[in-house]
């Protein structure tokens, strides 16, 4: 795949995109965007790809979304923007998204980390919501997300002030699962991305869908979709494998059947 303002890759069953905007700290204009999100959906839909990894360039994974872009838009054009649907694609990706942050990951880019499913941030990483600064408010799920991450009165400390967070306090609140040298972002993120991609991919894109399920029901409704989820993959030839290889003493083997 060719591309203007991202690039992207494949290392054996791992796909990988990076953002590279590096004189705009990797700015999510609309252009970005759509590239991405054609990469991510691009690996998703292939079946020789287990799992993904979204990276910055330069000194940001992506400092948020592109003023130059947004100061000139009314009402109007923000409830005409595709943005919602975009957002909407990065949600409906399927299999995981390791995200590896490099650097700053601020307002959309920060909303973007909080897309993805495991997080390796570098020690010098920085998070925030900023947009109050501009006035405005996070606008692409950061006064959701974040409030379910880090609760209600941190959410309301980091919106309403704008502050960023250190990587360490972003682990700390949950929000960020390994922090590291930032020369080891990516070597870490390939590293949980070819462990998840040695499971079962099928198991792994159905837990994927439970653990999401979790964030929008009550848990009666999220037990029921777990256990009748649990139930079908009884009829996968991975789950014959995989507890095959289990008694037999030896890897599995899996082929996402």
């Amino acid at each position: 795949m060719e591309f203007t303002f991202i690039k992207a890759w494949t290392e054996d069953d791992v796909g990988l995109v990076q953002m590279h905007r590096p004189e705009v700290l990797n700015a999510l204009n609309q252009e970005m965007f759509e590239e991405l999100l054609t990469a991510l959906e691009v690996f998703d839909a292939d079946p020789a790809i287990r799992c993904m990894i979204l990276t910055g360039s330069g000194r940001a994974f992506s400092a948020g979304a592109d003023i130059k872009q947004m100061a000139k838009m009314g009402a109007v054009d923000q409830m005409r923007s595709p943005a919602p649907a975009r957002w909407e694609r990065m949600r409906r990706l399927r299999k995981p998204v390791v995200a590896a942050v490099n650097g700053f990951a601020l307002g959309g880019g920060c909303e973007l980390v909080m897309c993805c499913d495991i997080v390796v941030a570098a020690d010098t990483a920085r998070f925030g919501q900023p947009e109050i600064n501009i006035g405005i408010i996070p606008g692409a799920g950061g006064t959701q997300r974040l409030t379910r991450v880090a609760g209600k009165f941190k959410a309301m400390e980091l919106i309403l002030t704008g502050r960023h967070m250190t990587a360490a306090e972003a682990e700390a609140m949950g929000l960020v699962n390994r922090v590291v040298a930032p020369e080891l972002v990516l070597d870490e993120a390939r590293r949980i991305a070819r462990e998840i991609a040695a499971k079962s991919p099928i198991a792994v894109r159905t837990a994927k869908e439970c653990i999401l399920k979790a964030l929008d029901t009550p848990l009666s409704v999220g037990l029921d979709f777990e256990r009748k989820a649990f139930a079908l993959l009884f009829a996968t030839e991975d789950k014959v494998e995989g507890m095959q290889a289990f008694l037999e003493k030896r890897p599995p083997k899996f082929q996402g059947l």
